[in-house]
């Protein structure tokens, strides 16, 4: 029996998987591999179907309750999903907050209702073909075929978890190297600033004796002259080197971290939404780069 539970898993993960690259291809004309992993599995759609199918299994005759079900199911458990994720690598894989009626943007009736549709069609005509053929599998060939299926998830998994870290070890690196930027970028601002107020008050303090302020507005300007050559020697160079680890690092992006972001463009960072707002930018450009460069190519 648990071999059997296991092998619908795998199945309707796959399944949904395909589903997601058939709506991804019409929707942007291309294969993006969508899913939480880098294989062709989306565990949410396992999870999602088995829990129909063996709760619901009673009700299977009626098709109103089987819908209902299936519509309540499907959308505690992505809303669980969703939650939990977020929780867990603190960003958000989808987002329904445009969507009305949404709940905390992990579900929206609209694809609720698309489940119940797909939970319908899945129990009356595709499971039972499924577990002919799954029943029709030899013990043992269905052991070692499970056994090669959980290792590759299992190891699957695993990297997607590290790519995710480093992504986020990364979006952090980011944020730490813009609040350096701002901060030297606004000591440079206040220390030119204050020499030029300074300079102000004391031409008001020296208005009536023309000498003396000729005087004291050349010693100001040498003052300022020679507090803007200390600002650049010891402030711009430094600034240039954190701009330049800042380029370098938003350009930097493994292909795991790639992938992810074509798989989730809705993708949100709860805690670093700038950092991952401008490696999305970055990622935009690159992108349109290469097109460019194929276009001319072609011509």
């Amino acid at each position: 029996m648990t071999i059997t539970v296991l092998l619908y898993f795998f199945i309707y993960a796959f399944l949904g998987w395909c589903c997601e690259v058939c709506f991804a291809a019409l929707k942007e004309g291309k294969f993006v591999n969508r899913g939480f992993l880098n294989g062709p599995l989306c565990p949410i759609y396992g999870f999602g179907v088995l829990a129909v199918v063996f709760l619901l299994q009673p009700f299977k005759e009626n098709f109103f309750v089987l819908f209902l079900g299936s519509v309540l199911i499907t959308s505690i458990i992505e809303l669980v999903a969703g939650f939990v994720l977020e929780k867990m690598f603190h960003q958000k894989w989808w987002d329904y907050a445009d969507k009305p009626f949404n709940i905390g943007g992990y579900v929206c009736p609209l694809f609720s209702l698309m489940w119940g549709v797909a939970c319908l069609v899945v129990v009356d005509r595709i499971h039972p073909l499924i577990a002919k053929v799954v029943n029709f599998i030899p013990e043992i060939i269905a052991i070692i075929l499970l056994a090669v299926i959980i290792i590759l998830f299992a190891s699957d998994l695993i990297a997607t978890v590290k790519i995710i870290l480093k992504l986020n070890k990364k979006l952090e690196r980011i944020d730490e190297l813009s609040a350096i930027i701002k901060k030297t970028s606004n000591e440079i601002g206040e220390n030119l600033a204050t020499k030029t107020i300074d300079l102000v008050n004391k031409k008001d303090a020296i208005e009536d004796k023309i000498d003396k302020k000729k005087k004291l507005l050349e010693e100001d300007w040498a003052t300022q002259k020679e507090a803007r050559r200390e600002v650049s020697e010891h402030h711009e160079p430094g600034v240039g080197d954190i701009k330049q680890a800042y380029r370098e690092l938003l350009e930097a992006s493994p292909f795991g971290q790639k992938r992810l972001l074509r798989a989730f463009p809705a993708l949100k960072s709860t805690q670093h939404k700038e950092a991952l707002e401008k490696i999305k930018a970055d990622k935009l450009k690159n992108t349109e780069s290469v097109d460019i460069i194929e276009v001319e190519s072609t011509n």
